[in-house]
């Protein structure tokens, strides 16, 4: 998946879940290049939930998110895209 975060330097988001809701790969396009990658190594081989409720809401400075807030929306978009996919 890739996702184009919003309100922060990143451009891009790209992401692989597995079946098992567990993140496999973690890029980040854009930004702050040390940080995107050290967030990306932490998050892989984690449950996207976890990564979602330790992540959401930081803010970057005086901004209203932050590349890891962008991580977590873009966690549960895919999410919410597998609930759907399964439903159907």
């Amino acid at each position: 998946m890739s996702f184009k975060p919003r309100g922060v330097c990143s451009r891009e988001i790209q992401l692989e879940i597995d079946e098992h809701q567990i993140i496999r790969s973690c890029r980040f396009a854009g930004g702050c290049h040390g940080n995107a990658q050290g967030i990306a190594r932490l998050v892989e081989g984690r449950p996207a939930q976890e990564v979602i409720d330790t992540l959401s809401g930081i803010k970057c400075g005086f901004k209203q998110t932050s590349c890891p807030d962008q991580l977590a929306k873009a966690l549960t978009q895919m999410l919410e895209e597998q609930r759907e996919s399964a439903a159907v």
